[in-house]
């Protein structure tokens, strides 16, 4: 099998609690940033145009990344690398609290996002290494713990300034609290480098260019939602526009009871026909908020999206690591790239689709990608 470690043998409690203390800290940290951003933008005095292009050094950040993370991880370990991106993550935090020059916050942003990226592909490869270990289905529940501290990291955060507490001193310590948990647990993180070839960079071939495909193609989609679900509502099906964020909460509660179901799924269906089942369960959903003119309607299509795409990501983690044309220490960080830039792009080809027709119609959009996602998804392993 491509890419075994040498510690598979070894895995134990210890290292399934570090597992899913990274994805929570990971979790917990990217939506941290979301409660930032208008705050960030009134000390900064940026513009919405200028604003996104200063947003885009967190893309940068997490997209130069993970390639040498994947690097990284093979020569020196995960151990290491958690550790960096952690610390990386906890000293920009802050920064991205206070700072007020355009230029000090892009550059806060890149390396937020780097340590994010870092820590991305280093936790879904000792995820890989601890489910093949395990012998059973695991991925979707790390996964499942990485929406979870979502979940918390954006209400926590917007709770304690709600509360009145001042948002550097939200931040610091919400920073300390994330660099404890990843100490406390870093007996468990693998230490040992990988046998596997390990180069900066290797570009996806064979069924890793497949897997990064599907990848992208349902960070797409996720990004779609969660930027143009609210103003979908809100414009297409007359939802107020404080209720217009329902769409979104629907799909991350889908989502996230998704991914906490999916292992005892994928363990009894295997890993291909849920990614099947998964792509054609999000398709008609967004076939139902595309066709049903209903806010009702809209709000249960977009919980059948989060379903759906509940464990596609998680399953095409596993592949990777069970598949053989490239190293998984070079496979994942491919496929987490091609993933992340399916992330970024999403939003914006919703945009200049819509601007050229209709919501409606980018929408529509999705759906036949899904469509697709399925349709691939049988050339994968079982």
């Amino acid at each position: 099998m491509s890419g075994s470690s040498p510690v598979d043998a070894a895995i134990g409690a210890h290292e399934h609690l570090a597992t899913r203390v990274a994805f929570l800290v990971a979790g917990v940290a990217i939506a941290a940033w979301a409660p930032l951003v208008p705050l960030a933008k009134a000390r900064t005095g940026l513009d919405e145009g200028t604003l996104g292009l200063v947003l885009l050094c967190f893309g940068v950040g997490s997209l130069v990344a993970m390639p040498l993370a994947g690097w990284c991880s093979a020569k020196v370990g995960g151990r290491r690398v958690i550790g960096c991106a952690v610390t990386l993550i906890c000293g920009a935090l802050p920064l991205l609290a206070f700072v007020e020059r355009p230029i000090a916050l892009a550059a806060a942003l890149l390396a937020f996002g780097a340590g994010l990226g870092a820590l991305d592909v280093a936790m879904n490869l000792q995820a890989i290494v601890v489910e093949r270990a395990s012998g059973r289905s695991m991925m979707s529940g790390f996964h499942g713990l990485f929406s979870v501290g979502g979940i918390v990291g954006a209400s926590g955060v917007a709770a304690a300034l709600s509360a009145g507490i001042d948002v550097v001193t939200v931040i610091a310590g919400l920073s300390v609290l994330l660099a404890i948990a990843i100490v406390a647990t870093a007996r468990g993180l693998l230490s040992a480098a990988s046998h596997d070839r390990a180069t900066p960079f290797e570009l996806p071939h064979g069924i890793v260019l497949v897997i990064g495909l599907l990848a992208a193609a349902a960070f797409l989609v996720e990004g779609s939602v969660l930027d143009w679900g609210a103003l979908f509502l809100a414009t297409v099906r007359d939802v107020p526009v404080a209720r217009a964020s329902a769409g979104y909460i629907a799909f991350s509660i889908a989502m996230t009871a998704g991914r906490f179901a999916g292992d005892r799924i994928v363990q009894r269906f295997g890993g291909r026909r849920v990614l099947v089942a998964g792509a054609l369960c999000s398709a008609a959903g967004l076939g139902i908020v595309v066709v049903v003119p209903s806010s009702l309607a809209g709000l249960a299509g977009f919980a059948l999206v989060g379903i759906g795409g509940s464990n596609i990501v998680p399953v095409l983690f596993t592949c990777a690591g069970r598949q053989t044309a490239m190293p998984e220490n070079l496979a994942v960080p491919a496929m987490t790239t091609m993933g992340y830039a399916g992330l970024l792009a999403g939003p914006a080809l919703i945009g200049f689709t819509a601007h050229a027709t209709s919501l409606v119609v980018a929408f529509a959009g999705l759906a036949a990608l899904m469509l697709a996602v399925a349709a691939m998804a049988r050339r994968l392993p079982a």
